[in-house]
């Protein structure tokens, strides 16, 4: 004998069993996958060791910068603490993205574990906004040396260096806790592809199913409050750093001044420059093929030229390096 009754709870069972499965599906996903550059087999060979030199370029070159700035007792002062963290931080920072890449060209796997995703979403925002908070105190190194050079020993006395070292890391680690906690609160769905060679902030929240508004929200806040610190405190720094060279009587004079910049606002050209290009660009500059191929410059070839411009350009870290080695 049929019994509808029963006939119904049995199928708004399955319906609801169904629906809690692709929900699931849906909300919890175990790993993504990072598509790189190219997939086709005869190009992996030549990014591969493309990549993976100029990944140990960049290791090797700011390694030795922190080495001959240890090593020498004349370069025991605030600029060179400053650049020697910065070298640290473009070693890290380069080491976050570029290995997993290299593995994955390697072993011919896209696969990203979703730990492992949010893990170098979050060292990737903590190295590039510790980049960026570094600069700017460097800035601010370079305007008191320039425009007080008679208070500058008392100004930028050790105490201040370690206290700016040390706020620059902690609040770019708590800045970039709060955006992965937020990332790791969304669903993600069906679709898994990340058109990156890292796991970037806005190609995962392309792929939230969520309501993505608060992280946005908070990238708009906090991030942008804590880039616009740097830009303006760049810009202050150098206006006034250009006025004093500017009232400087003789043309040696100007040279001398600005030669102690020169280097520090070459790499600020180059750090600001690629990644305002990247995410203040057009969308079409930021493709899925354009993207990646864009996002290396500053992620990979800034951080490999700064020892470059740091070591050509300065007679001192030369000298140190010369009896280093």
């Amino acid at each position: 004998m049929h019994k509808p009754g029963l006939s119904n709870f049995t199928q708004l069972t399955q319906l609801s069993s169904s629906r809690q499965m692709g929900w699931e599906n849906i909300s919890s996903a175990s790993e993504f996958f990072l598509l790189g550059f190219s997939e086709q087999p005869d190009q992996q060979e030549v990014l591969f060791g493309l990549f993976l030199t100029m990944y140990l370029v960049t290791v090797v070159g700011n390694l030795l910068i922190i080495l001959a700035i240890i090593s020498d007792a004349q370069l025991h002062t605030p600029m060179y603490f400053f650049l020697a963290n910065l070298s640290l931080t473009d070693a890290c920072f380069v080491s976050t993205t570029v290995p997993k890449m290299l593995a994955n060209i390697w072993i011919q796997n896209q696969v990203i574990s979703y730990a492992g995703c949010l893990s170098q979403l979050y060292f990737f925002m903590w190295f590039v906004m510790l980049e960026a908070f570094l600069l700017a105190v460097m800035a601010y190194d370079r305007y008191v040396a320039i425009c007080h050079p008679l208070h500058y020993v008392m100004v930028m006395s050790p105490g201040l260096c370690v206290l700016l070292v040390s706020i620059s890391w902690v609040t770019n680690a708590l800045h970039s806790l709060l955006h992965t906690l937020l990332m790791n609160s969304l669903s993600f769905c069906a679709d898994h592809e990340i058109p990156h060679f890292f796991c970037d902030i806005n190609p995962l929240l392309s792929l939230s199913c969520s309501d993505p508004f608060i992280n946005e929200l908070m990238i708009f806040i906090v991030g942008g409050l804590a880039g616009l610190v740097c830009v303006l405190s760049l810009i202050i720094s150098y206006t006034r750093i250009l006025s004093t060279i500017l009232k400087i009587p003789s043309a040696q004079g100007k040279r001398k001044a600005f030669s102690t910049c020169s280097s520090h606002l070459s790499v600020v050209f180059l750090f600001f420059g690629t990644s305002f290009c990247i995410y203040f660009s057009p969308p079409s500059i930021r493709s899925a093929q354009k993207g990646p191929v864009a996002s290396v410059m500053y992620t990979v070839v800034a951080p490999m030229l700064n020892p470059f411009i740091y070591s050509l350009r300065n007679r001192d870290i030369k000298s140190s390096l010369k009896k280093l080695f």
